[in-house]
């Protein structure tokens, strides 16, 4: 992808993170003065529609878990050349492995934050999802505003409605 400025109304500011189906930019919606996270189905699998149905059901699964424990997703839509993208919640405080590599932690800090991992996992089963690829990259971190961190798990790539899972 060359790289563009603009993703709709959301002001591209950097590149958060890559993996095999898309790329994660930090934005900003300045209509609501808000940062945010939108993630884009890579150029290599435009052309797959099975890719871009996965990935627009990654969106669609985010949405209908409909929990503060799970990152929301606010907007759905597509750059000129056809690819989805959806626009998310920006998670400020990185990731539980970026924690991780920043030093270790205590005991029950690290109890904590698995804990309310752990409650977003069941917010997922409660609205009929299941994870399958739950891991330290994919447990995100909030700044709350009481100035505690908040616990959301993203990137349901992976995930099956709970209908559908064998």
């Amino acid at each position: 992808m060359h790289y563009v400025e603009q993703i709709g109304r959301y002001r591209l500011e950097r590149r958060l993170g890559s993996g095999a189906f898309g790329t994660v930019w930090l934005a900003h919606d300045d209509e609501l003065e808000a940062p945010v996270a939108v993630k884009v189905l890579a150029d290599n699998w435009a052309h797959r529609m099975d890719i871009r149905d996965r990935f627009l059901s990654e969106a669609r699964l985010l949405r209908r878990a409909g929990s503060n424990r799970v990152v929301q997703v606010y907007d759905i839509g597509e750059l000129p050349d056809g690819r989805p993208y959806f626009v998310m919640e920006y998670a400020d405080a990185g990731t539980f492995a970026d924690l991780l590599a920043a030093g270790p932690l205590t005991v029950p800090e690290m109890l904590r934050l698995t804990a309310l991992a752990a409650r977003g996992a069941a917010a997922l089963h409660e609205a009929g999802i299941v994870h399958r690829d739950i891991k330290p990259t994919n447990v995100l971190l909030r700044t709350a505003p009481d100035g505690t961190a908040r616990v959301l798990l993203a990137d349901l790539g992976l995930a099956k409605s709970l209908a559908q899972a064998s």
